[in-house]
């Protein structure tokens, strides 16, 4: 089994604030860094993406790629890679926990594989780097009202 990289983080938000920003993909490219585009290509039968193509730009790893969504319950939601030109996989998950007084901790696990060697400390590194700016960028979203609509200006 592929070892994988996981991190976590405390949001001042309920569950429900920090699931409706991980869950509008079309605004990724505000506020997680490495994704520059995403466009859902499918839902499934409740409106929830079911496959997303996003265009990253993470440093060492640049691609195009398509994931598969699987939403399990109101708290949790897992991905898996469909196709990559760079990638040979790609399976995360966000795990919500409510905590008292509306905060969630986030926990966030990733494993990536990609096609060209690479040794698996820089890997982890990577991976490492993806989560944290991710949960970073997740928490100051959250927190700042990020499910509304952006202010044009």
């Amino acid at each position: 089994m592929a070892e994988h990289t996981s991190s976590s983080i405390t949001v001042e938000a309920a569950p429900a604030a920090v699931m409706g920003v991980i869950s509008d993909f079309a605004r990724y490219p505000e506020w997680t860094g490495e994704v520059k585009e995403a466009e859902v290509v499918s839902r499934d039968g409740e409106g929830r993406a079911e496959q997303v193509r996003l265009l990253l730009d993470a440093g060492a790893i640049k691609d195009e790629h398509t994931l598969a969504y699987e939403w399990v319950g109101a708290h949790e939601v897992r991905w898996s890679l469909v196709k990559s030109q760079m990638l040979r996989s790609l399976d995360g998950v966000y795990r919500l926990e409510p905590l008292s007084g509306d905060r969630t901790e986030v926990t966030y696990q990733l494993t990536v594989d990609v096609k060209i060697p690479m040794l698996g400390m820089i890997k982890r590194k990577a991976e490492k780097v993806i989560i944290d700016r991710a949960l970073d960028g997740l928490k100051a979203r959250v927190e700042s009202g990020g499910s509304a609509p952006a202010a044009e200006g």
